[in-house]
């Protein structure tokens, strides 16, 4: 206990020493063996013991990771390395270096200042490497390369010390094209290529736990011929002995590396849009930790007993247990239960972390993955305009009852973490509707609630999500109860895009007062008599209610309204839901007695009306679109655009950056299911790609008849379309 105590004790003092401090990220292409570099370092430092690094792969907490051999989740960890007489303080984030989880990386790479790009001596760099560097370099983080494995070359391919330096040369020629490529535009970035001679790059063998580099050579006087001999010999315990390869690395970044005071000038008008010459300004370039507070959040993780704990980025300030801070996109405020540094692998808590850290927070209840955190309102960072809509769902059910409770507690704890996971849950049916970006990730997501809850589940195939929408005015309609006592008048027409935005960014909607809500509904383009008279506004639907002095209406108006929303949620066409539409109510006769308007009576009313004037209104399936982006060499460029045409997409642009191509267009998101397989065949797996989603867009007239009756086969509804319906 006594030298942990130590260490946290170091850690504390260090936190406040910007100059000393490096934030630093581990980047590669899968298997090229960060996380067993990341044992090494920790070993080395004291955190872990030496017997097990390696095998330990403190990291990869996750039995999944353990199982695939891949970290998912990005890990925090911090130590403590001596270079020149000073101490330094740093903090370590692994990145997982598959590219389905490409989202942890970027959020990483915000939180740091550099990146030690991992790249396995005998594969050299592949694609994932490229991906890691662009996202380093546009977030104007500083790259060091180190080459592992090296070991192979000499056990396994038998090289001698003229061909093993051809081969290292090469990798490094190949890592500083692509980064010249990349930095070429960027005036705020000097020449970040990597070089032996100034000691930026180091070679070595995780596994093995020895290392070198220029400098370290110089130190300890060993020569890449010595290195070769030992390594014949099996003498690995003695070369670990005399050149570690945890002293090699972490001189490295503590050299190399900039700390945050050098950093954040620079990388603060990257990330954050706000104004460059408010004082919240000034005092993250200056790392001020007596400013305002401000922290990136880029990783929520659980711990079992202290609940969510927010890791992430102090740009600005101190933060301290008992704050009261804002959350971006969040109404009020949350307030800071315990603060505390991330030590090897386990978090300890601590009184206080001021600006230039990575923090563990718990009480932010309302943060979630790329959240803004800060003691005064302010612009976000990066902000996160495009709220992306989920759009391949899968359902998941438990398998015995007995687990539903647990279950829908980890399907709401999995929608805090990850940010682009949306769930639905129907505790009628026990059928759970989890919605993702991607297939992979809703798979490992599958995974997850099986093996960390040890529920056993069922999921069903992906299902792509799609809506309805009117596109032009309905005529008056009127839906009379069963009773005939009670009947509605109501019209329907489409909302103009921006005023569907305004509701989509939170910018309008029923619980803001009314002044503000007229106002942002009157900028985006609303009359000023209809803005006056909104009742309700579900999902992107505006209802306005135009009638004068009816009676009893008052009373009726919750159940109209929940009339409403039911037919809203299914819509007309094939009970998917129904945005963008503005329902007008016209006029009612209200039976007076209370007994004759009951839910009974007005919710069938409502639903007919409103879904007989959505016809009317000539209502279309909408269905989900992607923003595609393909980097690929030149000669693959002709494959990669074919396989967004062959998918009913369009190719948008083809342009040259650094030396890939990007190919960009927008393709539905029905067709891109399996679209993973398909471009890593036709580019023989050096195309790297990432999709956005780009929201809804009306399905071609030829295909809306067969996908309607697709979706209700699928549900078990009638085949037969309500009457009206014929115009499709």
């Amino acid at each position: 206990m006594g030298r942990r105590k130590k260490i946290v004790e170091e850690c504390e003092r260090l936190m406040d020493e910007p100059e000393n401090i490096r934030n630093i990220a581990i980047a590669a292409h899968v298997d090229h063996g960060k996380t067993t570099l990341t044992d090494n370092l920790l070993a080395g430092a004291g955190m872990i013991s030496e017997d097990t690094a390696g095998e330990q792969l403190a990291m990869d907490t996750e039995e999944d990771e353990q199982e695939r051999g891949i970290t998912i989740d990005a890990a925090n960890v911090s130590m403590t390395h001596e270079y020149e007489d000073t101490n330094h303080l740093i903090n370590l984030i692994d990145t997982p270096g598959h590219v389905d989880f490409g989202g942890d990386v970027t959020r990483a790479m915000r939180a740091v200042d550099g990146a030690l790009v991992v790249v396995d001596a005998v594969e050299g760099a592949m694609p994932q490497t490229e991906t890691v560097l662009r996202q380093a370099l546009r977030e104007g983080v500083k790259p060091t390369l180190f080459i592992n494995k090296v070991d192979r070359l000499i056990s396994e391919l038998q090289e001698g010390p003229q061909e093993m330096q051809q081969r290292l040369t090469a990798v490094i020629h190949d890592v500083n094209e692509l980064i010249r490529g990349m930095t070429e535009e960027m005036d705020d970035i000097d020449d970040w290529t990597v070089s032996v001679e100034e000691g930026t790059v180091g070679f070595g063998s995780a596994l093995y736990k020895w290392g070198v580099s220029m400098p370290s050579m110089q130190r300890t006087g060993m020569s890449f011929g010595d290195i070769i001999d030992l390594e014949q010999a099996d003498k690995r315990q003695e070369l670990h002995e005399r050149t570690p390869l945890s002293d090699v690395v972490l001189d490295m970044v503590c050299e190399h590396f900039p700390n945050p005071v050098d950093a954040q000038p620079r990388r603060i008008p990257r990330v954050w849009r706000g104004d460059p010459d408010s004082e919240l300004a000034d005092t993250m370039r200056l790392v001020d930790e007596d400013g305002e507070v401000v922290l990136m959040v880029t990783d929520i993780g659980v711990d079992p007993h202290a609940g969510e704990i927010a890791a992430g980025r102090v740009f600005s300030g101190t933060l301290e247990k008992g704050q009261d801070l804002y959350v971006s996109g969040t109404a009020g405020t949350n307030r800071v239960q315990s603060v505390g540094i991330y030590m090897g692998g386990e978090r300890e808590e601590v009184d206080r972390v001021p600006a230039g850290n990575i923090a563990a927070v718990t009480g932010l209840a309302d943060a979630i993955a790329g959240s803004t955190v800060s003691s005064v309102e302010m612009t976000p960072f990066e902000s996160i305009e495009h709220i992306s809509e989920p759009v391949i769902t899968k359902s998941v059910e438990a398998k015995n009852m007995d687990d539903l409770p647990k279950l829908i507690e980890t399907l709401r704890q999995v929608s805090k973490e990850d940010p682009t996971i949306q769930i639905e849950i129907n505790e009628e049916t026990g059928e759970h509707l989890i919605s993702g970006q991607g297939e992979l990730h809703l798979e490992v997501i599958g995974q997850r609630i099986e093996r960390n809850q040890g529920i056993p589940i069922n999921t069903g195939e992906p299902i792509v999500v799609f809506r309805e929408m009117p596109q032009s005015e309905s005529r008056e309609v009127e839906g009379i109860s069963p009773n005939r006592h009670n009947r509605f008048y109501i019209s329907v027409h489409p909302l103009d895009k921006d005023i569907v935005d305004v509701i989509k960014k939170g910018e309008a909607s029923m619980d803001m007062p009314e002044q503000e809500r007229r106002e942002s509904l009157q900028e985006a383009g609303m009359d000023k008599d209809t803005s006056q008279n909104v009742e309700h506004i579900h999902g992107t639907n505006v209802l306005i209610d135009d009638t004068k002095g009816i009676q009893h209406l008052n009373e009726t108006m919750e159940l109209f309204i929940e009339g409403l929303e039911d037919a809203l949620n299914d819509g007309p066409l094939a009970a998917e839901p129904v945005q963008g539409s503005l329902i007008r109510l016209h006029d009612a006769r209200l039976h007076e007695d209370t007994i004759h308007r009951g839910p009974a009576q007005v919710i069938p009313a409502v639903r007919n009306a409103a879904h007989s004037a959505l016809i009317d209104a000539d209502i279309k399936l909408l269905e989900p679109i992607q923003d595609v982006r393909i980097d690929v060499p030149n000669d693959y460029m002709g494959s990669a655009s074919g396989e967004i045409q062959g998918r009913r997409g369009r190719v948008d642009d083809m342009y040259q950056e650094g030396d890939l191509m990007v190919v960009e267009g927008i393709a539905p998101v029905e067709e891109m299911i399996g679209f993973a397989s398909d471009i890593r065949s036709a580019t023989e797996g050096r195309a790297s790609w990432n999709t956005e989603n780009a929201g809804f867009q009306v399905m071609a007239d030829n295909l809306q008849r067969d996908q309607i009756m697709e979706i209700r086969e699928r549900k078990g509804m009638k085949l037969e379309l309500p009457q009206s319906v014929d115009y499709i």
